[in-house]
């Protein structure tokens, strides 16, 4: 089992920390808000965002903000959908509660993570559970997730994000 990333272990020494597909899952899993940068190095807008992620996560130390480069970790991209870079993820609570492609500038980002830590779990998780109920009492053909894409969680299918 991969090692669980703890905010505080790395975050005196950088800002971003890159993972793999195999680290994936346990750093969504033991980490209570986690954004994920999926970014290639020959994608010029992945350039032009990278320092921008990587300043305003110095300016939230509770925050864990991750890399997933989408070349080297191919399969990774394709179960999370990815289909455009750079493209945002943010997990709280192991839901998916953000999802956007493009590169965001200083100001919009900083939205996006104090909305993620400004948002009702409760309700999240309600929604989520009331989600999944709907999608068990369809019929199998009708809604069944993606089984391709195991990382999905039940907020990203039924596309959950923060409202704007």
């Amino acid at each position: 089992m991969p090692p669980r990333f703890c905010t505080h272990a790395y975050r005196y020494s950088m800002a971003t920390l890159d993972i793999t597909g195999e680290q994936f899952a346990s750093t969504i899993e033991g980490n209570d808000i986690v954004l994920v940068d999926f970014w290639a190095e020959w994608c010029g807008p992945c350039k032009q965002f990278g320092p921008t992620y990587s300043s305003v996560s110095e300016k939230h130390p509770d925050v864990l903000f991750t890399k997933v480069d989408t070349e080297a970790e191919q399969q990774l991209a394709a179960e999370a959908g990815i289909s455009s870079i750079p493209t945002l993820m943010a997990f709280r609570e192991k839901v998916l509660v953000f999802s956007q492609p493009g590169a965001l500038n200083a100001q919009q980002l900083e939205q996006v993570v104090d909305a993620v830590k400004a948002l009702d779990m409760d309700e999240v998780h309600a929604h989520v559970a009331r989600s999944q109920a709907e999608a068990a009492a369809a019929p199998e053909s009708a809604a069944a997730p993606d089984a391709a894409a195991p990382n999905r969680s039940a907020a990203q299918q039924d596309g959950t994000q923060i409202p704007e």
